[in-house]
């Protein structure tokens, strides 16, 4: 096995799920996984946690979608098993990224709706969601397959004491801040993020991380902003997304690839069509984009903005965050741009004032 998989597994252990002795722990992966679940059952029996691992496919998922034609009813089996874990690890490691391409948008949103409190219950917990590199994910890239896992170990392997320290200057700046605008080639958009919290994500729960973020007010977004990346959800890609808002909600969208997908992402629920997140990257050692947010939304010189739910963690008392079934990352490429912090320019061409 290579030495990086179990290096990955303990960091997976020991700093973003923090499990300890009598845990339960999920594991969620698929079968090109293999390697990096045997590890990780590995470092949880050496510390006497206890874990049960869910087969994840896009292609059994698909299978389901396509033969299932009533009411989507919540399966209570699965939520009793996140109700009665400590932990929950997920492994994206699907061979297929386009399994679920022919399932109609309407079908994969309303499972997202009915369940909702499945996720909602897996993020009360510890947990992580992490990158296996595959040939599926390696071809995304357009990398070689031993390229891609020198890519992937170099986000992942890291000292991530130190990244939570370095990113401390923006989380606490972003926390004091009462708005945010952010400029750059044909996007201009402000929001209030006033009594909202900002997180220094260091891998606690995305590995690889590398971000500061926050949730705007959700009736405070205005402007136009057009994501110069792909826009992927549920396997369908989609190009040149442009959003107005006004008075927090999208009222004019549009795409120049896949706009039917964009419409039934924004149909999903109320909160589809406001932002849920707010996200600053400063991971340099993501250096390319890849069409996988995990690693996109964390590429330094990037903003991100997700449509969907915002984080408990980000909801100050006395505020109200966003709810939504979904909650679906963009980026936006700031290195030509600047962000501002109630006016003050805090990040110019990629550098931020303070490097």
């Amino acid at each position: 096995m290579d030495a990086r998989i179990e290096e990955h597994a303990r960091i997976l252990v020991d700093w973003s799920t923090n499990v300890q002795r009598g845990d339960n722990v999920v594991i969620a992966a698929g079968p090109d996984a293999h390697e990096l679940v045997v590890a990780l059952h590995r470092e949880l029996g050496e510390r006497g946690a206890t874990p049960t691992t869910l087969y994840s496919s896009g292609e059994a998922s698909r299978a389901h979608l396509r033969a299932h034609d009533d009411d989507f009813t919540l399966p209570e089996h699965t939520l009793a098993l996140y109700e009665a874990c400590d932990a929950a690890i997920h492994v994206r490691s699907d061979p297929n990224l386009a399994a679920l391409n022919d399932v109609p948008g309407e079908r994969l949103a309303e499972r997202s709706r009915v369940y909702k409190p499945i996720t909602v219950e897996r993020l009360s917990k510890r947990w992580c969601l992490t990158q296996h590199p595959t040939n599926a994910h390696a071809q995304k890239a357009d990398l070689p397959l031993a390229a891609y896992r020198d890519f992937v170990y170099g986000a992942i392997l890291r000292d991530w004491k130190a990244v939570e320290d370095d990113q401390a200057e923006l989380q606490q700046r972003l926390e004091a801040a009462s708005t945010v605008r952010v400029v750059a080639g044909e996007t201009d958009i402000r929001m209030s993020v006033d009594g909202m919290h900002a997180i220094n994500s260091s891998g606690r729960h995305n590995m690889p991380s590398g971000e500061v973020f926050t949730a705007p007010v959700p009736d405070s977004v205005e402007g136009t902003v057009l994501f110069d990346k792909p826009l992927i959800h549920q396997g369908r890609e989609m190009e040149g997304v442009q959003l107005r808002f006004e008075e927090g909600a999208v009222v004019e969208s549009s795409a120049e690839r896949n706009e039917e997908a964009l419409d039934d992402l924004l149909a999903t629920d109320d909160g589809a069509r406001r932002l849920g997140e707010l996200g600053i990257g400063t991971n340099r050692e993501i250096d390319r984009f890849t069409k996988n947010m995990l690693f996109d939304e964390k590429m330094g010189e990037t903003v991100h903005l997700a449509l969907g739910r915002a984080y408990d963690a980000n909801v100050g008392e006395g505020q109200t965050g966003n709810d939504s079934a979904v909650h679906v990352d963009m980026i936006l490429d700031t290195s030509a741009g600047r962000i501002e912090f109630d006016g003050e320019v805090i990040q110019e061409g990629g550098t931020f004032v303070w490097e």
